[in-house]
């Protein structure tokens, strides 16, 4: 997997430009606001976890409208077998946009074609997945964290 920070454009509404580059860690705050925004059910009182959770993953890809993160995409991935789809997140503001589409897209690109991309959604998001090309799983257990 190339390691090296790439951005695209693409366009949002009228002549805003989201930005997408890989690999660039966003501020914990940052990742606690949009979290906060999009109602993504994470340890957001922790900075801290918010921070090695993102420094423990090794595909981040970010959406940008000029300084502001409006969307996220965080994998671990081996990149030849298995990659978890551990968020993803869009500002409401930016939803129906295409951004979460996009991210997904570009997660896929970066793993490659011998790895699977799997997640866990939210149970709100359940009816989204299906629309951008996840097959829903019957075979999957977890075991719960403790914290």
């Amino acid at each position: 997997m190339n390691h090296a920070s790439t951005c695209m454009t693409t366009k949002k509404h009228g002549n805003s430009k989201i930005i997408y580059k890989f690999d660039v860690v966003p501020t914990a705050q940052q990742v606690i606001e949009l979290y906060n925004d999009a109602d993504l059910p994470r340890p957001t009182h922790d900075s801290q976890r918010i921070r090695a959770m993102f420094e423990n993953s090794n595909l981040i890809v970010t959406a940008w409208d000029g300084d502001k993160l409006v969307g996220v995409s965080r994998t671990i991935t081996d990149c030849v077998w298995s990659s978890y789809l551990a968020d993803l997140a869009v500002s409401p503001d930016y939803k129906k946009s295409g951004i979460g589409k996009k991210l997904i897209e570009l997660t896929r690109e970066r793993i490659g074609e011998q790895s699977m991309l799997l997640l866990l959604s939210v149970p709100t998001a359940m009816d989204y997945y299906p629309k951008v090309g996840f097959v829903r799983e019957n075979r999957a257990f977890i075991m719960h964290r403790t914290k």
